[in-house]
């Protein structure tokens, strides 16, 4: 019996340093500042999206390069690009985020065209069929 109370405290007590762990907020600062940006070509973007520069990241040890890629515009938002601030002799990464840009852009309307009515094709011949003048057996 004691042993299981022991075993049921340990149990208990993992669960609280588990809980405690995940809700934990990472926020971590390092003294090495990022190197400058890297150069990269922004490629032709398709109508409603935009591009986000790469940036430094922090991975363990050193800084790793993030390359840029292509987002899904919102409307009415602009990207903030992810970059480091210095705050005394630390570097903190501030990660990219929409804001607002103050300016509400009216959703694009487009102008609707009603169907149109397909011509059927005049004595066109479906594969199996014959023109509709060889109807007579093939006899001329």
């Amino acid at each position: 019996m004691k042993f299981v109370r022991s075993v049921q405290g340990l149990l208990l007590s993992i669960a609280v340093v588990a809980a405690a762990t995940a809700a934990a907020q990472v926020n971590f600062s390092i003294r090495v500042g990022p190197p400058p940006p890297m150069e990269e070509t922004v490629p032709m973007l398709q109508q409603g999206y935009v591009w986000a520069p790469g940036y430094w990241a922090w991975n363990h040890d050193r800084h790793i390069w993030v390359r840029g890629r292509a987002m899904l515009q919102r409307t009415g938002y602009r990207w903030q690009p992810d970059r480091w601030e210095q705050r005394g002799d630390s570097y903190y990464r501030q990660p990219g985020n929409w804001a607002h840009s103050g300016q509400v852009q009216s959703p694009r309307v487009e102008q609707f065209h009603p169907p149109q009515k397909r011509q059927q094709p005049r004595n066109k011949p479906h594969p199996g069929n014959r023109w509709p003048e060889d109807q007579d057996n093939g006899r001329r």
